[in-house]
């Protein structure tokens, strides 16, 4: 009437290592998708905060003519003044190289 059961059966095993190797399939590719996304909204909003403090230090000091870059965590951001070829005002430009993952960005704004 009971069963003696000291162990999972092979077949058992082999079920339920092949439910979890689905899963992960489904799951894994889902993490490295949000683990970019996730990145690139990191570039962006530094990238947005570069430009944004840029344009107050132009407020405080004349900084048409410089050019520099930073890097921060590995990610290199050029910041450079050109001139804007619709208004003819020079403009603020925040640009990060693309890399194998992600792509470039380039931001640009006028002081006001």
């Amino acid at each position: 009437m009971f069963w003696k059961n000291d162990g999972f059966f092979l077949l058992e095993i082999l079920l339920s290592l092949s439910a979890l190797f689905m899963l992960s399939m489904f799951f894994v590719p889902l993490l490295i998708d949000f683990a970019n996304q996730s990145q690139q909204l990191m570039r962006d909003k530094r990238a947005k905060q570069f430009l944004f403090e840029e344009l107050q230090a132009n407020l405080i000091e004349d900084r048409i003519n410089t050019h520099y870059s930073v890097t921060l965590n590995g990610t290199e951001y050029k910041i450079y003044w050109r001139l804007n070829s619709v208004n003819g005002q020079k403009e603020v430009c925040v640009k990060v190289d693309e890399n194998p993952l992600l792509p470039s960005i380039e931001d640009c704004a006028i002081p006001e």
